[in-house]
């Protein structure tokens, strides 16, 4: 979901003249990027929407140094990025409209009540492991899987190389895959359709 220009061209950005035509191109530009970029820490429609609007205002008061910033893109990126880590205050967690949509796409696939609780029991799982990742992992891994970002955008997000977002990935995914096997070998640790835990012996 792109933020709307009117959103962040408010009369909060006194845009004028030559500068505020070049503020609007860059809010065409790259308005869509900023949001998703927010959205991706924030989880929040109207957070991450007032997230991105900061990262614009602050691009606005730093016209004066415009001519030496070579990546717009990167530099809002970044400064998004930064402004959503400030506001947020607690773990990430799934927005209760996007968990809602995946059950509703659940059973319209035809799952019944007791795949769709075994299924959001593995999602929960997950989440949990994510969050135990290392921040620089945790962070490249939610902006790929999550919000499906390349590495060359998620190297504008993290001021990194492209190469060091490939490593990063490498890395939190086969942690997670061994934090993810060393629960599920755990007696017990596997839940049922029906949400129990098998019995010892069988």
């Amino acid at each position: 979901m792109a933020v709307p220009g009117q959103v962040i061209l408010s009369e909060s950005i006194p845009i004028a003249g030559a500068a505020g035509d070049e503020l609007e191109v860059a809010v065409r530009e790259h308005a869509r990027f900023v949001y998703k970029v927010a959205y991706a820490v924030l989880r929040n429609h109207h957070d991450a929407e007032d997230a991105a609007q900061e990262a614009f205002l602050r691009f606005w008061r730093h016209r004066k140094d415009w001519p030496r910033i070579r990546d717009r893109r990167a530099w809002l990126a970044r400064t998004v990025w930064r402004v959503a880590l400030d506001r947020r205050k607690f773990a990430p967690e799934v927005a209760l409209d996007e968990a809602a949509e995946a059950v509703r796409q659940l059973r319209a696939q035809g799952s019944s009540a007791e795949e769709i609780a075994a299924q959001a029991q593995m999602l929960g799982l997950l989440e949990r492991l994510i969050a135990t990742l290392p921040r620089e992992l945790r962070d490249t891994l939610v902006l790929s899987t999550v919000e499906e970002m390349t590495s060359a955008e998620i190297s504008e997000v993290l001021g990194i190389p492209e190469g060091s977002v490939r490593t990063r990935l490498l890395r939190a995914r086969a942690l997670l895959r061994e934090k993810l096997a060393a629960v599920l070998e755990r007696p017990g640790a596997c839940p049922s359709a029906d949400g129990s835990r098998p019995r010892p012996g069988g």
